[in-house]
């Protein structure tokens, strides 16, 4: 049963990555007989600033996140025709979207791409209540390995960790420099080689990377906040990869509680700090997609923060474009609006 405290929570993932392999510019798209169809319900400037990107790459995510944003609001708003799913900022510039027929934001959501993947969380959010807050974010380890390897490589790996202080709290800075593996037993595998630390490393670094930008999306803020050296995931550690990228995360009771060593696949109930406090009302849960990638969701309630905490937050479900083209063409052929 659907109530405000168990609502339709969506977790969506596309992988943009197979899309159209013989476009190779962004230019191509609007005559691929499939990216034409996307292209053709998305509201025109949503389509032409995905077609004014460099790298086919980050066209397809471009098109795959605005789609699924209009597909979330479809889904949730079942009486809202697709032309009206127009998506707007709010007083942060975060994305939101306003129902016409009340001029409330009804769903919470957010969109996070990496390395050609696409992931979405929505939820509904009642007007009787503050706005649920959601964030999310997805890492990719291996997208930047050669170039990380090489920075760490010529330099080192504390000089590595400082290049990017300026995001991270102090505390967390000299967890990664100094504790991480020795805090984390099991990271480094067995008689591992100086690739293989140097990538243990490298996982835990983009594992408080999601930790972190999940929660600042969650806020609406962006990397540059104020307070950013205030917050702080405490002796956070990174999931263990998933056998192959269609392989499910194994969950575990607890939250995958191993004692703090390395090994699960899921990780929720991170330790998070703000201004020296203990956070207690922000859902985390951090979780593996496949050998290389990681995704993090941070979901927040506020004025009834024991509901948000009680949602269990699943694996994210791999859509196929042509069910959800089947979908979205069929909504948009209900009615006869236009994009505004």
């Amino acid at each position: 049963m659907t109530t405000p405290d168990k609502p339709p929570i969506l977790q969506w993932l596309f992988d943009t990555r197979p899309w159209f392999p013989s476009c190779t510019s962004p230019s191509h798209l609007p005559s691929d007989p499939v990216a034409s169809r996307i292209l053709a319900l998305l509201p025109p400037s949503e389509a032409a600033s995905a077609l004014k990107y460099y790298h086919i790459r980050d066209a397809k995510m471009s098109l795959a996140s605005s789609l699924l944003k209009h597909l979330a609001i479809a889904h949730l708003s079942s009486t809202t025709p697709w032309t009206s799913t127009a998506i707007t900022r709010d007083s942060l510039t975060k994305p939101t979207w306003i129902d016409p027929a009340t001029g409330h934001s009804p769903i919470a959501f957010n969109v996070t791409h990496q390395a050609g993947l696409v992931a979405l969380i929505a939820i509904p959010s009642p007007s009787d209540t503050p706005p649920v807050q959601v964030g999310i974010d997805l890492v990719c380890t291996s997208e930047r390995r050669s170039r990380d390897h090489q920075l760490i490589t010529t330099d080192s790996w504390p000089r590595f960790v400082d290049m990017h202080a300026d995001v991270f709290s102090p505390r967390e800075t000299a967890y990664l420099k100094y504790q991480v593996l020795s805090r984390v037993p099991g990271l480094v595998p067995s008689g591992a080689t100086a690739e293989q630390v140097m990538d243990s490393k490298l996982r835990a670094f983009y594992a408080l990377w999601a930790l972190r930008e999940a929660y600042v999306k969650l806020t609406g803020e962006a990397l540059l906040a104020e307070w950013l050296k205030e917050l702080e995931f405490r002796d956070f550690r990174p999931v263990a990869p998933t056998s192959g990228f269609g392989v499910p995360a194994r969950e575990e009771e607890g939250g995958g509680g191993d004692g703090g060593r390395y090994g699960a696949q899921v990780i929720n109930g991170s330790e998070v700090w703000f201004q020296g406090k203990r956070v207690e009302d922000v859902n985390v849960s951090l979780r593996a997609l496949g050998e290389d990638y990681m995704i993090c969701t941070a979901v927040r309630t506020p004025g009834r923060e024991e509901v948000g905490m009680r949602w269990k937050l699943r694996g994210y479900k791999a859509l196929d474009l042509d069910e959800m083209l089947w979908f979205a063409e069929g909504r948009a052929a209900e009615g006869e609006g236009r994009w505004e």
